[in-house]
């Protein structure tokens, strides 16, 4: 393991959940079955917080098995029904404080998400990966929560080593609705097994898991088939998704709100493809989504 690794776990905050807006007061009138929220528009999905109000509760690694406990944000409200779940894992070295901002984010658009810590910070991707299905299927089975979870509807999300680990729970469980490897990190360069639609956000100057070794194979791996997204961060480095990113987030929530709930209001800021901008310096897809 080289010192560089050592960087992975950097950076990084927690955000109040309750500082979200209030939930709506009724559904946005729409096609899909498991859509929630309002429609979207380009301010809603850029700003801080989603229009759910959250809660959240933490799980101690003594209650759990198979990875290291965690934090769980949920909306407030269940009167549109069950949302989906995720799961996302931090990179080498770090704790789950580095991902709390994505997390709840996320979670204030609609989602249950469990922000976990993994059983040992210097666990490789393929142990992440087996951690964030362990933990998808403690959030849908054993949780406090589970009520609020439908279990057909998942995904997986992590940062670097965490990112490998995304792409190794997507490869092992075909079933997940959606993936999102952040600025990931594996040895295994070839995902061509992978049949979850998976979004792989990297970053131009990443020094530690550089876009034409890892992200850019991960991504030209994956059948196009199965929908993937290639987004390369402009002027971003490794570290980048351990604070809060409006350009992150944005494409996030579409992606999972579009694959996790098949909520097509979604498809807008997906197809056709972003342009490259002062944020994006380059965004490859497989428009437009069957």
């Amino acid at each position: 393991m080289t010192l560089a690794l050592a960087l992975l776990g950097t950076g990084g905050t927690l955000a109040p959940a309750a500082q979200a807006v209030a939930a709506p007061a009724a559904q946005a009138t729409s096609a899909g079955p498991y859509d929630r929220g309002p429609d979207p528009t380009v301010s809603l999905i850029e700003a801080a917080r989603g229009p759910f109000a959250i809660s959240e509760t933490t799980v101690s690694s003594l209650r759990v098995t198979g990875f290291g406990g965690g934090t769980i944000y949920y909306p407030t409200s269940t009167a549109q029904g069950t949302f989906g779940g995720v799961a996302i894992a931090p990179g080498y070295t770090a704790s789950r404080s580095t991902m709390a901002w994505l997390a709840s984010r996320l979670a204030s658009h609609g989602f249950v998400v469990f922000n976990i810590d993994t059983l040992t910070r210097s666990d490789q991707p393929a142990s992440r990966g087996r951690q964030l299905l362990a933990a998808l299927d403690y959030l849908t089975q054993e949780s406090t929560v589970a009520n609020r979870v439908d279990a057909s509807r998942l995904g997986v999300a992590g940062h670097s080593m965490g990112g490998g680990g995304t792409l190794a729970a997507a490869n092992s469980r075909p079933q997940l609705q959606a993936a999102i490897p952040l600025t990931p990190w594996h040895t295994t360069k070839n995902w061509s097994g992978v049949r979850v639609p998976t979004l792989v956000i990297g970053a131009e100057n990443d020094a530690i898991a550089s876009v034409s070794a890892h992200a850019r194979p991960f991504y030209n791996s994956i059948p196009a088939s199965s929908e993937k997204a290639f987004l390369e961060l402009n002027n971003a480095g490794h570290t980048a998704p351990n604070v809060s990113n409006t350009t992150i987030a944005k494409y996030s929530v579409s992606w999972m709100k579009r694959f996790i709930d098949n909520d097509t209001r979604y498809e807008q800021f997906l197809c056709p493809a972003p342009r490259v901008d002062l944020n994006i310096s380059e965004y490859q897809d497989t428009c437009p989504h069957s």
